[in-house]
């Protein structure tokens, strides 16, 4: 909803908000913030909040010595963990150059014009959730160890699934945030988790894995653990995977999720660098399960794209992406390349096609790909790309 600055005034002060999370991302999506008290928050409402971007990831070559940070007031929320009294409240911000514009490399910014391209098309698109991450003891000092919290396996229960009270708990905190998670179980992986949300428009589907993320490190932590997102947290076991569930209709409400999906099969090796950020996310790809090829089917094994066809519905799961990539950046370059795809009425390949290409096997090969590819430049500002290439 379209919440007006009085009404959260008046939010702010029924609620006994003391302090406010002004949030906002690094080009790898990693949450940060600064804080300000009720009293100085029509200040950044309307000229913003400064932060110096010369020590933010991705942001080092602005040529603008401050930025500036806008709350978006529809995404305010309470932070549950935080006292009763004296409540802490968390918005999301885009960041704006001492101008007003909309700063180039705001991943957030990026994923809004993404959408606006797709409205204009007369397409829209939502992406639904799957996200893993693993469970790990801390020492008596509260480091991490690589210790899984248990040794269960798919979809145990309890006594042998011991995450099951942290999955109960991160599923009730994120209630309260005003999110709803589809379901939860254990993962493969000892002390490897799984939760998932339904479809939802793509700046929320964004917003709301920010927040899960953020949620889930800080209840593993009230337990004594450490929550791990990262693609190969244990060698010789299951990796975390990231898998997007896509829907896409047209200004009539016809299916076209199946034109995406070919669009996103042609970009996909041109777009893994941002998909699959990380060296050891490398690792993952072609292990227990993880797609390698640019390729797709009904059979849901190693695939890049699983598409199910139920109850005259279709459903299109894309599953290379690694959990710690940054889905405003993700899901940009998903519409864009979906949007080419539908633009073009791409038909799929064959399935399981046997020449299909093989997913970039390194970071390197990735990124030397980005680097030659006009449709990402098309989309990604130099500074991220120069951040993720080192180029």
């Amino acid at each position: 909803m379209d919440y007006t600055f009085e009404e959260v005034l008046k939010y702010i002060e029924e609620e006994d908000v003391k302090f406010i999370r002004l949030a906002f991302r690094d080009a790898y999506g990693v949450q940060k913030n600064i804080s300000v008290m009720p009293g100085e928050l029509k200040k950044a409402f309307e000229d913003g909040a400064a932060i110096n971007p010369k020590v933010i990831a991705g942001f080092e070559d602005c040529p603008f010595a401050q930025l500036y940070l806008k709350p978006d007031l529809d995404t305010m929320s309470i932070l549950p963990w935080r006292p009763d009294h004296g409540k802490v409240l968390r918005m999301f911000c885009n960041i704006y150059t001492p101008e007003g514009d909309l700063y180039e490399s705001d991943t957030r910014a990026i994923l809004e014009q993404a959408i606006k391209k797709a409205k204009e098309a007369g397409i829209k698109f939502k992406f639904g959730t799957e996200c893993e991450f693993y469970l790990f003891k801390q020492d008596e000092e509260g480091n991490s160890t690589n210790i899984p919290y248990d040794n269960a396996g798919y979809m145990d229960i309890a006594p042998a699934d011991k995450c099951e009270n942290v999955r109960r708990e991160i599923s009730l905190t994120i209630e309260k945030m005003g999110l709803i998670p589809e379901r939860s179980h254990h993962e493969r992986g000892p002390g490897q988790n799984e939760i998932d949300f339904h479809y939802a428009k793509p700046l929320k589907a964004a917003d709301q894995l920010t927040t899960f993320k953020m949620v889930v490190r800080t209840v593993a932590n009230r337990y004594g653990l450490t929550a791990d997102f990262s693609p190969m947290p244990l060698s010789g076991k299951p990796g975390n995977g990231y898998h997007i569930n896509i829907y896409a209709v047209d200004k009539d409400g016809v299916d076209v999720v199946k034109y995406a999906a070919a669009g996103i099969i042609e970009k996909i090796r041109e777009i893994t660098l941002f998909l699959n950020p990380k060296d050891e996310s490398y690792a993952r790809l072609g292990n227990s399960f993880a797609p390698d090829r640019a390729n797709w089917s009904s059979a849901k094994k190693s695939e890049l794209i699983y598409i199910e066809n139920y109850r005259g519905k279709t459903r299109v799961e894309l599953r290379s992406p690694d959990a710690e990539s940054n889905p405003y950046l993700v899901y940009a370059l998903l519409i864009h390349a979906g949007l080419s795809g539908i633009e073009r009425k791409l038909e799929l390949p064959e399935e399981m096609e046997s020449d299909a290409e093989h997913l970039p096997t390194s970071k390197r090969e990735a990124g030397k790909l980005a680097l030659g590819s006009d449709f990402v430049k098309s989309i990604v500002p130099a500074g991220i790309i120069k951040e993720y290439t080192g180029v």
